[in-house]
């Protein structure tokens, strides 16, 4: 969310980034609410300040016609309040409405393309691997290997359930381990964060694409019924959603805090499940492990101050970390500068890494690296005091350090050697039951 005093100053260039964003808002629309909005939260706090003299003028009226005349007064005003406040809520909510749509305009050098065949290719680093025979997919693989059972994953979880056994879990909890003890050599808090969430870790971190959860754009679980909830004293009923990376959790963390501008940049880094619905895939990807449900991820994110210059060095650092982990553990990736059109609203620039995979012959997303300045942080309340005691809402930046299954795609279509066996990346094996190097084929 923006600050509406930036967007009345800077009307033509958000208007032009919901543009390139494929976002569909009415900047000027949304300024003349916001106007009678303004107009009638100072009538009704006109109108209550009069109240509250009225109240003092029937406490010193000194006789019977002039406590009648401050009564009368009194329910002429409170006439009027019972018409304009709830004319000021009715607008209130078109204008938060309107306001949860907005975007944060991109940096000037990023990219204006419609959709996400206009990103556009950084650079490519590593050497594609080169077999003197065909290269199988990861699902052949996975099946001789004896490491994941898509079928009973389907039947027992159904669409895009799998089950990981033997190396593959092993392998699996491996990149995990790896990517925590990198994390905290590189200096970031480790966290393992909830991730059953209330919506206002998803809303705040504009995973509602309104208001609300919405089941038909939301690529969010939600759970069914209602569960008590005593967390601030008196039981209630809850809602309760499931998170898609720990990002909400960790960023949420901080709402509604005031930090000191000595503790900036936060680098926390969190291990989560994470859940998505995949709505919005109907048909991609629809075997194997490229495109599921659930599976396990180390996120990094960075609660920054206040300015802008700072953030693009974080995040270049946050992206470096992510490179280098490809680096070591032997995958060809390329780098991605994400074009306007495949940003989400809040986002100021985007970056992502894709690592090759050679079964499926093509690239593959392997993490997204976005800054979204102060546009989560505003609707969570998180703020600092800077330097000279200024109260001001933290920048706040995400990236993903590694996930679990998009990985083992490419160790192993990278790795695969002619008889389906794989080799297991060195920085790996520390990691693995026994020191184990090769993933062999089940007799």
């Amino acid at each position: 969310m923006l600050d509406i005093k930036y967007i009345r100053e800077n009307a033509d260039a958000v208007q032009q980034a919901a543009k390139d964003k494929n976002i569909d808002i009415d900047i000027s629309a949304l300024l003349s609410v916001d106007k009678e909005r303004v107009r009638l939260m100072q009538e009704v706090e006109s109108l209550q300040s009069m109240k509250n003299d009225i109240n003092d003028l029937i406490k010193a009226a000194k006789n019977d016609v002039g406590r009648a005349e401050a009564i009368s007064k009194g329910k002429e005003i409170k006439s009027k309040l019972e018409i304009k406040a709830p004319q000021l809520r009715e607008i209130t909510s078109k204008y938060m409405e309107l306001m949860v749509s907005v975007p944060t305009v991109p940096a000037n050098d990023v990219p204006v393309g419609v959709s996400e065949d206009e990103n556009v290719v950084a650079y490519e680093k590593g050497e594609k691997p080169k077999f003197d025979f065909e290269p199988r997919t990861h699902v052949e693989l996975a099946e001789m290997l004896d490491i994941v059972d898509f079928k009973k994953g389907a039947e027992i979880s159904g669409y895009r359930g799998y089950y990981l056994k033997n190396e593959g879990a092993e392998i699996v909890m491996a990149l995990m381990m790896y990517a925590a003890q990198k994390m905290v050599s590189k200096g970031f808090t480790m966290m393992i964060p909830p991730t059953i969430v209330k919506e206002r870790a998803l809303f705040g971190t504009g995973y509602f694409k309104g208001m609300k959860y919405d089941a038909d754009i939301d690529e969010i679980y939600q759970i069914d019924g209602c569960e008590q909830d005593c967390a601030d004293g008196s039981c209630g009923c809850s809602t309760k959603y499931l998170v898609g990376t720990s990002e909400p959790s960790l960023l949420a963390y901080y709402a509604d805090k005031v930090l000191d501008h000595k503790d900036l940049p936060l680098k926390l880094c969190g291990f989560s499940q994470c859940y998505r619905s995949e709505i919005g895939s109907h048909g991609r990807d629809t075997t194997g492990l490229y495109r599921v449900h659930e599976f396990m991820k180390i996120e990094q994110v960075v609660i920054a101050p206040a300015d802008v210059d700072v953030t693009e060095e974080l995040q270049k650092e946050m992206v470096g970390i992510s490179e280098e982990v490809h680096r070591e553990l032997g995958l060809p990736y390329r780098k991605l500068v994400i074009c306007t059109g495949d940003m989400s609203a809040g986002k100021y620039r985007m970056f992502d890494l894709e690592a090759w995979m050679p079964g499926l012959d093509r690239w593959g997303e392997t993490g997204s690296a976005s800054n979204f300045l102060d546009w989560q942080s505003r609707r969570l309340n998180a703020r600092y005091k800077d330097e000279d005691g200024t109260t001001k809402h933290v920048y706040m930046l995400n990236n993903t350090v590694l996930p679990s299954v998009r990985p083992l795609i490419a160790i192993l279509e990278n790795f695969q050697m002619e008889d389906g066996s794989v080799k297991i990346p060195e920085v790996l094996q520390p990691f693995m039951p026994g020191g184990k190097k090769v993933i062999e084929v089940k007799q």
